[in-house]
């Protein structure tokens, strides 16, 4: 058995008994030099060998699993800012003003927000229409709290004089547009794990986290992790999660330096990321 069948095997045991055949079956089941079965044909189960390579042979897990067995949320905040993550830490009776604090200090007026985020992260914030949510910025600059040429509703400037931000919530059924994502403010999610060793936040699509292109287009990333989605290590979070998930694994803002070494951010997805780590 050749690596090529292997690995096209592995694949196959990964995806599952109950899929379709795909064009990986016919070409693993076909013979080096031989034509491809025909489409719609099951490729048979290949003999695993004796090589001891094959997916079918349990795989050792006595390695060291972590490096630190203490103080694996500050690791992970120590992690997170040296990737340029904006930190807070707080109790989870003050997620919500700590949430209505950064989305205020961001100026966030438009932002996404998955199926299944707990309505009480956002119980700081006033979700109102555009509109409102405009007004309420203009309202705050203004003594009077009204502003030539614009028009101000009651809800606005109630938010305003009391500190919590107006919000336009967008909500992704039906799905948002590539333009409306990169429209939006930002996006607040939860997270499927983070990695304290790495400073690594993984979503996995899950309640309250969306697919991922919501997280990926707009510019701004808001992340509350839970304590216990805290792990230390990788091999710890890889055992949490699903490998038929579709797996994004956050590092901080998106940034390369491919260029000359010159760092830039927001490239391939947010340029700013702010969390939220609940204790």
């Amino acid at each position: 058995m050749s690596s090529r069948d292997i690995i096209l095997r592995r694949i196959r045991v990964a995806l599952g008994p109950d899929r379709a055949p795909t064009p990986l079956d016919h070409a693993a089941a076909a013979p080096a030099g031989d034509a491809a079965a025909p489409a719609g044909d099951a490729a048979p189960d290949r003999d695993p060998g004796a090589d001891g390579r094959d997916s079918g042979v349990p795989v050792p897990r006595d390695y060291l699993r972590t490096h630190v067995s203490s103080g694996v949320p500050e690791l992970l905040a120590e992690h997170l800012r040296d990737y340029r993550a904006i930190v807070h830490e707080a109790p989870m009776a003050d997620v919500a003003a700590v949430v209505a604090g950064a989305l205020r200090e961001r100026g966030v007026r438009r932002l996404v927000v998955p199926h299944g985020l707990p309505d009480a992260w956002l119980a700081g914030i006033v979700v109102g229409s555009a509109a409102s949510a405009s007004a309420s910025g203009s309202a705050s600059a203004s003594a009077s709290g009204s502003v030539p040429g614009s028009a101000t509703s009651d809800s606005a400037v109630g938010s305003a004089s009391s500190g919590a931000p107006a919000v336009e919530r967008l909500t992704d059924d039906p799905s948002l547009t590539p333009a409306e994502l990169d429209a939006a403010d930002g996006v607040i999610t939860g997270c499927a794990v983070a990695i304290a060793e790495t400073g690594t936040i993984v979503l996995d699509a899950g309640p309250g986290q969306g697919r991922r292109a919501l997280t990926l287009v707009p510019d701004y990333h808001l992340c509350v992790v839970l304590p216990d989605q805290i792990v230390a290590s990788v091999p710890e979070a890889v055992s949490r999660l699903r490998p038929d998930r579709p797996l994004t694994w956050v590092s901080g803002p998106s940034a390369t330096s491919d260029i000359e070494l010159d760092r830039v951010e927001g490239v391939h997805g947010p340029r700013t990321l702010e969390v939220v780590l609940v204790h």
